[in-house]
């Protein structure tokens, strides 16, 4: 750390954390944010709900007795201040860079990630898993759920906490409320209505009242009793929105300003040791304290490298559109010609460029939270009345659909589009968001047609031609990053099942598909100075597989390979080989060239890539083990 902190410079876990007083910990929570827009602006990052849980990872560890204690995150992109607490202070200048830190909370990585967490909704599941393990070891630590308002839109919460108050298990969940979108917003009579539900004072009386009703005449206790709870329900369902909490088994706290450290940590003092299912409600701003992330926080939700002083992006220069902007723009298009297509997102209405349809035509715009199961449901649904809706969701997000992908849209047979943004890999945010498995998982399922385009026209063409297939659901994936800089041109249809050569050659064949394609072109190059003729072939779609054009490279080349960005297991490549098979084709060596099985780490594409031998260089290395074996060399 290069600037010297009064308070920070000596903080390298949560023990010195606990040395501070209340007053110190005003000026530690401002030297935290400083430090890590200093950071992070120059290396990019998940800055804006960093920044809004400031006070409150602060408290989290400061009451509570970390490791031991567990703290269970949700997501991850709020556990930037978590690892600066927690000795990986001086690490958060590599955090999401080739051979550093996680952007995610990752359990090999440190004692205090006690779950992992990539995709939202977790952790409240995972809370109540630690804690019922810990009454089996009777044990007696606090397990500590923290979820953000985005994560409470997706199912798999609600489960959790159906669960968690049924069992009436010891645990507290704090839920991040960092949009008001739970409560509006009347801080001072919220904030003294809770201290006041909170004081042991207020709460031993209480009981009190409680008990001594319990003694009197049946008939006027039990009046009393009801009248009492009428009270407090009633003042509770007014002053607080925690009726739907209190309804599920938890006593609800809240809410309290998450930007206040000292009332932040005076609640979960005085709550810490209640039994039963307990819910903090901390209402945060994200980007609090940096004005260019609360400004703009969709923005600074994940940047690259920016000012920190005029919060504006450092930008590169030149470079294509990206492949979001393509698949945006060419959604509107869509929509202007054809009244009956419909987008829909799960909460990533800029990560899958569908704000470009949000702006244009809001009313065929629909963002459903964080709910993927809810998001390919609703679209057959739409699908069963005519409609063609087009399913914008990340390759990795679009995994926890599956059984809705299946029931809901494959075996009725619904026009639903799939359309996955970050396929393959994707860099930085690593082995969670890697969109490695689409392919593998969309081809097993019986009837639906799978596709990945090779540059941006392709992918206009690819979308267009989706919304005119009616005899199912229809998949395309497409890679984060910049396009390759094609002339953009009118729509044109492809024929399902079609794939293309695209240069041909003598010594072998490439057989790629998606953003494989350009690699497998380079590769040509490359070899070319060897002299080595490679064929290089578009397959354009992994299901139906274009059996013709297959037959043909098969019929003049004994040596072909295949490439794609997906792992090998069940993916492109198998699909060539279970073709082979089925087609009784044994003369033909091939080899299948992809991701390995096993989860790939972060860093650019570029060198992650490399590493693979998925880059032109690699690729041509491959090539020529496979070309000069012990039984045959080309001369």
């Amino acid at each position: 750390m290069e600037t010297e902190y009064k308070y920070l410079t000596a903080i390298n876990n949560p023990d010195d954390l606990k040395k501070l007083n209340l007053t110190e910990l005003k000026v530690l929570v401002e030297e935290i944010r400083e430090f890590l827009v200093d950071t992070i602006s120059k290396i990019g990052g998940h800055l804006g709900a960093s920044l809004g849980v400031t006070e409150l990872t602060v408290a989290l560890h400061y009451v509570f007795n970390t490791p031991d204690d567990k703290l269970i995150w949700d997501v991850g992109h709020q556990g930037y201040i978590h690892k600066i607490l927690t000795g990986r202070k001086e690490q958060l200048k590599t955090i999401r860079q080739y051979g550093g830190i996680s952007g995610f909370l990752k359990r090999s990585e440190s004692e205090y990630d006690v779950f992992g967490a990539g995709h939202a909704s977790t952790s409240l599941s995972a809370a109540l898993g630690v804690a019922t393990a810990r009454d089996f070891l009777k044990k007696k630590n606090k397990v500590v759920g923290i979820i953000g308002d985005g994560s409470m839109t997706g199912g798999m919460a609600y489960e959790a906490m159906n669960n968690i108050g049924l069992l009436k298990k010891d645990i507290i969940v704090v839920l991040n409320d960092n949009k008001m979108s739970i409560a509006p917003n009347v801080w001072s009579l919220h904030n003294y209505f809770n201290e006041f539900l909170s004081n042991p004072s207020y709460n031993k009386f209480r009981n009190y009242v409680w008990d001594a009703t319990g003694k009197l005449d049946p008939k006027i206790g039990d009046r009393l009793r009801n009248f009492a709870a009428k009270v407090e329900g009633g003042l509770k369902g007014v002053v607080t929105p925690g009726m739907l909490f209190e309804a599920l088994g938890f006593r609800y706290f809240g809410p309290i300003n998450g930007h206040n450290i000292v009332n932040v940590v005076k609640i979960f003092e005085e709550i810490k040791d209640f039994s039963g299912p307990i819910l903090v409600h901390v209402v945060t701003e994200k980007g609090h304290g940096y004005k260019p992330a609360k400004n703009h926080y969709q923005k600074f939700h994940a940047s690259t490298p920016w000012d920190k002083d005029t919060g504006l992006a450092i930008k590169k220069s030149g470079g294509s559109p990206a492949y979001t902007k393509i698949f945006g723009e060419a959604l509107v298009e869509i929509c202007k010609e054809n009244e009956k297509v419909v987008g829909i997102t799960a909460a990533m209405p800029d990560g899958t460029g569908l704000d470009i349809l949000q702006k244009e035509m809001p009313e065929r715009y629909f963002d459903v939270g964080i709910a993927e199961q809810h998001a390919v449901t609703f679209a057959a649904g739409m699908a069963t009345e005519g409609f063609t809706p087009v399913c914008a969701i990340y390759s990795s997000f679009i995994q926890r659909a599956f059984d809705q992908i299946v029931h809901d849209c494959a075996i009725q047979k619904l026009p639903v589009i799939f359309a996955m943004d970050r396929a393959g890999i994707v860099g930085a945010d690593g082995p969670t968001h890697h969109g490695a498995l689409d392919l593998s998982f969309f081809r097993a399922v019986q009837g639906v047609v799978l596709m990945a385009p090779k540059d941006e026209q392709e992918l206009r063409d690819m979308l267009y031609t989706a919304t005119l297939y009616r005899k199912g659901p229809i998949a395309l994936r497409y890679p984060r990053g910049n396009a390759l800089g094609v002339e953009i041109k009118p729509f044109s249809q492809i024929p399902i099942g079609k794939g293309e050569i695209i240069e041909k050659g003598s010594d072998a064949a490439i057989i790629a598909i998606g953003d494989m394609v350009d690699v497998g072109m380079k590769t040509r190059a490359l070899l070319a100075k060897d002299n080595i003729d490679i064929e290089v072939v578009n397959a354009r779609f992994v299901k139906p597989l274009d059996g013709e054009l297959l037959r043909d490279i098969f019929s003049r080349h004994k040596k072909v390979i295949t490439l794609e960005d997906n792992v090998i297991t069940g993916g492109f490549g198998s699909a060539v080989l279970e073709f082979m098979n089925q087609n009784k084709i044994n003369d033909v060596d091939l080899l299948v060239h992809g991701l390995p099985d096993k989860y790939v780490e972060h860093g650019t594409p570029d060198e992650l890539f490399r590493d693979l031998k998925l880059d032109p260089v690699g690729v041509a290395e491959v090539i020529k083990d496979h070309l000069f074996t012990k039984e045959k060399a080309i001369v």
